[in-house]
């Protein structure tokens, strides 16, 4: 009997594992119908859908290995970062997904509710939310909307040697800032981001990839915290934020 592992869980998601099955629960399944469209939609390698029977999708393993994980130094070559770069411009240049993604006026929102509650809870000193927060607006401006992934962390992307060989969790792709996806990759691996821009193969805005650093570190810490997650780990949210710094 194949062993049955839990990649993840917590109160609005699990994500088990058997042998090269991986069965994903989600109580919400708006985000399933947004993966399996995406995937389907997406011009980049990504898991094979095997059966869905709400509130579960089975999808397949893909091959390799992530890029790494936050946290740790990422053992990947710098030409397999350099192939994730060039994945994001295929997905950003595809056709726009049918379904919005967030408005920028949302997420300033979002960054002003949650500076609050770190604020009032003491989470992290006034004056580092403060500069974050000041960088992190950079990242609130118009932009030419594209298909995005939307959590394009490096446990999401997988490589065999120098080469992409899928990219999964797609339950938060919509039309949204490239840039965040590029963010969202290098977020605590800055030393990797010259291999993804160029493979990504034009120029970008290095200062709102750096808003976007802190940004995704702001919003995310009273979620991860909710969730049984640690930000003040060594080389996760909270490093991140002090090397704004």
């Amino acid at each position: 009997m194949e062993e049955v592992k839990v990649v993840v869980a917590h109160s609005e998601r699990a994500t088990l594992r058997v042998g090269d099955v991986f069965l994903k629960i989600d109580a919400d399944r708006t985000r399933t119908d947004v993966e399996v469209e995406a995937m389907a939609l997406a011009p980049i390698p990504t898991p094979e859908v095997l059966w869905r029977k709400p509130p579960v999708l089975a999808i397949a393993a893909v091959p390799g290995q992530a890029l790494g994980v936050l946290g740790e130094p990422s053992t990947a070559s710098p030409a397999a970062w350099t192939a994730a770069g060039a994945a994001a411009r295929k997905l950003h240049d595809a056709p726009l997904p049918p379904w919005p993604g967030r408005k920028v006026d949302d997420i300033a929102a979002d960054l002003e509710s949650e500076c609050a509650w770190l604020l009032a809870n003491g989470v992290l000193p006034t004056d580092l939310i403060a500069r974050n927060r000041k960088i992190a607006e950079a990242a609130l401006r118009s932009y030419t909307p594209k298909f995005v992934h939307g959590d394009f962390q490096i446990t999401h992307v997988f490589v065999d040697g120098d080469e992409l060989t899928g990219v999964i969790d797609w339950s938060e792709a919509a039309q949204g800032d490239p840039l965040h996806d590029l963010a969202t990759l290098t977020l605590g691996h800055e030393e990797r981001l010259a291999d993804v821009v160029a493979g990504y193969g034009m120029d970008v805005d290095l200062d709102v990839i750096e808003a976007w650093w802190s940004l995704r570190s702001l919003l995310a810490v009273r979620w991860l915290v909710e969730h049984g997650f640690d930000p003040s780990s060594p080389g996760c949210e909270f490093d991140v934020l002090k090397a704004r710094m």
